[in-house]
């Protein structure tokens, strides 16, 4: 209770009044809530993506955000095999206040990259994406201040629509483009921009309408193969929504145990920085074409008070299912 007015205020921000997306700290290990050009952009026949964010968890559970998605090739032997051309499907859930304010995803999105060698090392993908979306917001859980009194939150509210459940539904589109190159094997680098809430869909709340912001998001990454045993990797985005803005950039170095075997095993360390918010120690295991990732939101704001410095802790899971072929894609991968 005495983190109440806290709470209020971080689910305005979340998405009631000025809709700011949910996000993920580990935005390259969620490729179809980044850029939907990312659909069928990675080597293999398909990838599966998991993610699990626990943000300001000292704070009556403030932000809860999951997300799980499948992407895959379609028409492989009806296009030319320099290109490109996916197909997936995405889920996500943001659960606010412990559950009182939750929204729902459903996505299916699509992308062509078409080849701009003859190896296909370097392409250009245009993705599209439609979304629908439910928000439900149950007020019985939620606590007023005409409810407080000295002994506590007792009192019956006298909001109008308190005890009530309040839903609201909408279709959603998102786009997006992405060039990826490569001069060799041991290098890549890729950059996009994708749009998403172009239509500007509205929520309805309280017997009002408030319109979702488009968000544009440029992001951008880079690898580099120095030997058999290490690489690095650097990425970074900077997005904006309805006034608010997002610049994330770092990197992690990768340390291959067994290069010369058929599923090598890498470790990843690093770490990326959230400007005027947080740092973000990261580590991952690469193994039998799965990746796990594993970071921590160092809260650095001025809001490191009532989070007690502690952001939030965050997961990502991604199986890539590799084809039975010696010649590998050079893809994108942080």
């Amino acid at each position: 209770m005495k983190y109440f007015f806290t709470i209020i205020i971080f689910i305005f921000l979340s998405g009631i009044f000025k809709a700011q997306d949910p996000h993920f700290s580990q935005f390259f290990a969620s490729p179809l809530t980044l850029n939907p050009a990312f659909t069928g952009k990675f080597n293999g026949n398909y990838r599966l993506s998991a993610n699990y964010r626990n943000q300001w968890p000292t704070i009556n559970n403030a932000f809860i955000t999951s997300t799980g998605s499948v992407d895959f090739h379609v028409m492989e032997n009806k296009i030319p095999s320099n290109d490109m051309f996916g197909m997936g499907f995405s889920l996500l859930t943001d659960n606010s206040a412990s559950g009182a304010v939750k929204f729902n995803y459903a996505s299916f999105s699509t992308a062509y990259h078409k080849g701009l060698d003859e190896d296909g090392n370097n392409q250009l993908g245009v993705g599209l994406q439609a979304t629908y979306s439910n928000m439900i917001i149950n007020t019985s859980n939620l606590k007023f201040e005409d409810q407080l009194t000295t002994l506590g939150f007792t009192r019956t509210s006298l909001e109008n629509f308190a005890g009530a459940t309040l839903q609201s539904n909408y279709l959603d589109l998102n786009a997006g483009i992405l060039y990826n190159g490569s001069s060799n094997e041991n290098n890549n680098y890729y950059f996009g921009i994708s749009a998403y809430h172009i239509n500007q869909p509205k929520q309805q709340f309280a017997g009002n309408s408030y319109p979702i912001n488009t968000r544009i998001t440029a992001h951008a990454g880079a690898y580099f193969l120095l030997n058999e045993n290490f690489g690095l990797h650097f990425s970074g985005l900077h997005s904006t929504q309805g006034g608010t803005t997002e610049t994330v950039i770092g990197g992690a170095a990768q340390f291959i145990a067994n290069p010369t075997a058929a599923s090598p095993v890498s470790i990843y360390a690093g770490s990326w920085l959230r400007l005027n918010d947080a740092i973000i120690p990261y580590f991952g295991l690469e193994f039998s074409d799965a990746r796990l990732g594993i970071s921590y939101d160092v809260n650095t704001s001025s809001l490191k008070t009532a989070s007690l410095n502690k952001g939030g802790i965050e997961i990502s899971l991604i199986y890539t299912h590799q084809p039975n072929t010696e010649r590998p894609i050079n893809c994108p991968k942080f």
